[in-house]
């Protein structure tokens, strides 16, 4: 079992920067890949990012690709997503999730990211 704990969500104006981090808990956080989702009001959840086990490997959707950096540190049991360059469209509530195999098994309560214009 893996329990996933987001932070650093907040409003920002357009152009600006957030860093969400996400606290897990359990020593097997290493076991998994993660990934950052976001779901925006009348939309479907999409993902924005994700990173292996050992951050050799990442995963960014065009729509933030050269804005978004997913890292992570097994160490302290944390992923991040620095977010830069923020857009209103980057507005929505932000998920992580722990995964192994392709499947996303366990997943945080969400963070709330909100970018006026």
């Amino acid at each position: 079992q893996v329990q996933l704990v987001e932070s650093g969500g907040g409003l920002v104006q357009a152009g600006g920067s957030l860093r969400l981090s996400c606290a897990a808990s359990g020593r097997t956080f290493r076991n998994y890949r993660m990934g950052w989702f976001r779901q925006a009001p009348g939309k479907e959840r999409e993902i924005v990012a994700s990173i292996s086990w050992d951050g050799d490997n990442t995963y960014y959707a065009d729509s933030v690709k050269g804005r978004f950096t997913v890292s992570r540190d097994n160490a302290k049991n944390t992923v991040y997503l620095q977010m830069n360059s923020l857009k209103p469209e980057d507005t929505a509530i932000y998920y992580c999730a722990a995964g192994i195999g392709g499947k996303y098994l366990y997943w945080g309560q969400g963070t709330q990211v909100t970018v006026s214009s």
